[in-house]
C-alpha cells in the first residue's frame, strides 16, 4: 500500500509539473478525454435504450445519438470544444460573482465583515471571470494552472502518507476483537 502511494503521488507530481509548464495544453486535454468518455456513454445510452425496455426507451436512445454527436464534435474540433467550456464557465462564475454581491449586500444577517468579505470575493469573481470571458486563453490557462495545483498538492500529500507509513486499511474484526479481550 505505501509503495502504491508513494508512486501514485510521485506520478501526480510528474504530471503537476507538465500541467504547470503547459497549462493550456493541460485543460485541451481534458477536454479531449471528456468527449472520449462522452462518448461511450453515448454508446452504452443507446445500447441501454436498444435492450433494457423502460417507459423512456425511444428518449434514451435519442439522448445517446445526441451525446455521441456533441463527443464526435468536440473529438473533431478540441479547441472550439474548450473554448465553448471556457465561455460557460466564464459566465458561471460571473453569475455567482454577481450573487455573492447581491447576497452582500442584502443579507442583513451576516456580520459586517462576513458582508465585506462575501462582497469582495463576489468582485473577485466576476473581475476573474471578465478576464476569461475577454481571453479565452486566459481561461484555459488559468484552469490548467489550478488543474496543476491541485495535482502537485494531491501529490506531496500521497507520497508523504506513503513515506510516514500511515496505512489506510481495515482491521480484521478478529484482531479487533482481540484488542477489547485484552
Amino acid at each position: 500500500m505505501r509503495i502504491a502511494q508513494i508512486g501514485l503521488g510521485a506520478l501526480a507530481i510528474i504530471l503537476s509539473i507538465i500541467a504547470l509548464a503547459l497549462p493550456g495544453l493541460t485543460f485541451l486535454s481534458l477536454v479531449i478525454l471528456l468527449s472520449v468518455v462522452l462518448f461511450f456513454v453515448g454508446i452504452e445510452k443507446i445500447i441501454t435504450g436498444i435492450f433494457i425496455a423502460h417507459k423512456a426507451r425511444f428518449a434514451t436512445i435519442g439522448l445517446g445519438i445526441l451525446t455521441i454527436i456533441l463527443a464526435g464534435l468536440a473529438m473533431a474540433y478540441p479547441v472550439a470544444a474548450a473554448i465553448v467550456v471556457v465561455f460557460f464557465l466564464g459566465f458561471a462564475l460571473l453569475m455567482n460573482g454577481f450573487a455573492r454581491i447581491v447576497d452582500g449586500i442584502t443579507n442583513k444577517a451576516n456580520k459586517g465583515w462576513v458582508r465585506g468579505f462575501t462582497i469582495g470575493v463576489g468582485i473577485l469573481a466576476v473581475i476573474i471571470s471578465v478576464m476569461i470571458l475577454a481571453s479565452p486563453v486566459f481561461g484555459a490557462v488559468f484552469a490548467g494552472l489550478i488543474i496543476a495545483m491541485a495535482l502537485l498538492i494531491i501529490g506531496i500529500q500521497m507520497v508523504a502518507a506513503g513515506v510516514s507509513g500511515r496505512r489506510d486499511s481495515i482491521v480484521s474484526s478478529s484482531s479487533s476483537t482481540s484488542k477489547f479481550r485484552e
